[in-house]
């Protein structure tokens, strides 16, 4: 029986950061040591973070860098992308996907998304491989993993790399296998909306022990040894209050996954009859993290006083993404894209809207989502 719907006494947000007392202690602990970081990046609570995050997700080597944006950059660096080369990716996504190829001198090159799970087109990036082109970046977007079959299959083919922008896809399978473990490298981030949390920070995740050595050089400038700086590199280094952070949300995470896909399960239950709106699909081949339930409202149906009507009922739904990164100033000005270039990105950022389904949610308050909802689009 579906507990009563009421009003919140308070903002439900998009996702909210879950911490506990554990997490204040170990901060407390390393704040009165006084050892904050460690100038390889590989401190105590750093090494033991990177052990259980590598250990969850079944990779070899999990390096620990300070934003998942770093992870990005980190990787590309790692694998050797440099000034002249191409990047495949999606054009909806966060801009640091993209603009992290940027940073190396590279061009992305945007492949359209399908409307299924929101990621990379596979049928469509053949056709965008060019003799420059050296590595693929798919993202697995809301926390829904891409299919990376056929991109493994170009990968070889082609001979490119595989970077997996898995920043908001921490725990999600793609055929049982945990995401940021299939391609080259994986990226994760550790921002406080995200699954788990230090606050900010990032992982990277290879199989690869060359690429893992290049990574945690690059994270410390180049460096090998005090002094000794062998390549170029950056101050990535996760300080240790994140880590120790880290290190007890990955304690929380196996439940912080199953109330996401209790929250998800709810909410399509009790969404599936509303119409003019698409609800989020889970492939057969896929395990989703539920980082993000996003719907698709429908025209006529405006998306924009769907999302008016759920804020003034103090429900944080969110558009992840209102510009698709083609038609950001940047690449307008960069490379001339004008609309209609990625029409199935284009027709996603007039229509979804994300709900909330983080484990902080109560019962009183996703009922409270679902009733409002079902309002809005009355």
């Amino acid at each position: 029986m579906s507990p009563p719907a009421k009003p919140p006494s308070k903002f439900i947000p998009s996702n909210r950061p879950v911490l506990g007392p554990e997490e204040i202690a170990i901060v407390t602990k390393i704040l009165e040591s006084g050892m904050l970081t460690h100038k390889s990046g590989a401190g105590t609570y750093v090494r033991q973070f990177e052990e259980s995050f590598s250990e969850f997700v079944g990779a070899k080597h999990a390096i620990a860098v300070n934003s998942g944006t770093a992870a990005l950059h980190a990787a590309l660096l790692a694998l050797d992308i440099k000034p002249g080369d191409e990047v495949i990716a999606p054009p909806f996504s966060f801009i640091a996907t993209t603009n992290m190829v940027l940073l190396c001198g590279a061009k992305p090159v945007f492949v359209d998304i399908n409307l299924e799970n929101y990621n990379l087109d596979p049928d469509k990036v053949e056709a965008a491989i060019t003799p420059k082109t050296k590595a693929i970046l798919p993202v697995h977007l809301y926390g829904h993993p891409t299919d990376m079959d056929p991109l493994l299959e170009l990968s070889h083919e082609h001979n490119l790399r595989i970077i997996e922008d898995a920043c908001q896809a921490h725990g999600a399978l793609y055929r049982g296998r945990q995401v940021g473990t299939i391609g080259d490298v994986g990226c994760f981030s550790l921002y406080p909306s995200k699954v788990i949390t230090t606050g900010e920070g990032g992982l990277l995740t290879t199989n690869n022990d060359e690429v893992a050595e290049r990574l945690r050089r690059i994270r410390t400038h180049g460096e090998i040894r005090p002094y000794e700086y062998v390549m170029m590199g950056h101050n990535y280094r996760m300080p240790e209050i994140e880590a120790a952070i880290g290190v007890e949300q990955m304690k929380r995470l196996p439940k912080f996954l199953e109330a996401r896909r209790r929250n998800a399960h709810y909410l399509t239950k009790h969404l599936s009859d509303v119409e003019g709106i698409v609800l989020p699909q889970e492939a057969e081949w896929a395990t989703h993290n539920w980082y993000l339930y996003t719907i698709r409202v429908l025209p006529p149906r405006s998306r924009d006083a769907v999302q008016k009507a759920l804020h003034q009922a103090k429900i944080g739904a969110a558009v992840y993404y209102e510009v698709p990164l083609h038609l950001t100033p940047i690449y307008r000005e960069l490379f001339g894209y004008t609309e209609g270039l990625m029409p199935v990105t284009e027709q996603a950022v007039r229509e979804v809207l994300s709900l909330p389904t983080h484990p902080a949610l109560t019962e009183v308050e996703i009922a409270w989502i679902v009733e409002q909802v079902r309002q809005a689009l009355a």
